[in-house]
């Protein structure tokens, strides 16, 4: 499989999952369908087009695929005849897997156009995190909260920078595209919806004196 395949589906599977999980939460405060798009469409490109900005892409990736845009829009017209019979609870379990999934794609997609475009191992680290990260944070400011990466101390970036080193590693020890790519992905979504699960936290930097 080519890379530059790989690498659509990557997009496209991290567009949905972030797209999904500003659509819950938009939808948890009560937006109109113009807030419900908006935050969607935050969450979804955010953290791809500065990573395209930083590395003087053009055209921006959704520009260049506008049916991601489509499908955006087409999640937040059809969201409330598949969110409406969930639970608060479980909706809140779906926006938590939905970002996880995102988190992990959007690592890998940044770290992997970065390593294209010949950037160092630190440098393509570094734009696999901001692809990762911007997103949800723009979401969480829309929603008018702080944003969830800085508040909860649950590891987060960190999953995104473990997962990216994971896919320069293997690249590195000569394994295919398709290979190093998928241990990125399982390596930052697992390490994150783990750590929601069994709620492992950072310690607050400094630490606070007893």
């Amino acid at each position: 499989m080519k890379f530059e395949t790989i690498l659509l589906v990557i997009e496209v599977g991290g567009t949905l999952a972030f797209a999904m999980s500003g659509l819950i939460e938009a939808m948890r405060k009560r937006m109109d369908f113009v807030g419900v798009f908006s935050v969607a469409f935050v969450s979804a490109f955010g953290g791809g087009t500065v990573r395209d900005v930083l590395l003087d892409r053009r055209p921006l990736f959704w520009i260049q695929n506008q049916e991601y845009v489509w499908l955006v829009l087409a999640l937040a017209l059809t969201a409330p005849l598949w969110l409406k019979t969930f639970q608060y609870q479980l909706t809140e379990k779906v926006m938590e897997v939905a970002d996880a999934f995102g988190l992990g794609l959007f690592a890998i997609s940044g770290a992997s156009i970065a390593t294209a475009a010949g950037m160092p191992p630190l440098v393509a680290i570094l734009m696999g995190a901001i692809t990762a990260v911007f997103g949800g944070v723009s979401r969480d400011v829309l929603c008018n909260q702080i944003p969830k990466v800085y508040r909860d101390h649950r590891p987060y970036t960190l999953c995104a920078v473990v997962g990216c080193a994971v896919l320069l590693g293997a690249h590195a020890l000569g394994f295919a595209a398709p290979v190093s790519m998928t241990a990125g992905i399982c390596t930052a979504t697992a390490s994150r919806l783990l750590a929601v699960a069994f709620g492992w936290k950072l310690p607050a930097w400094p630490a606070h004196e007893r």
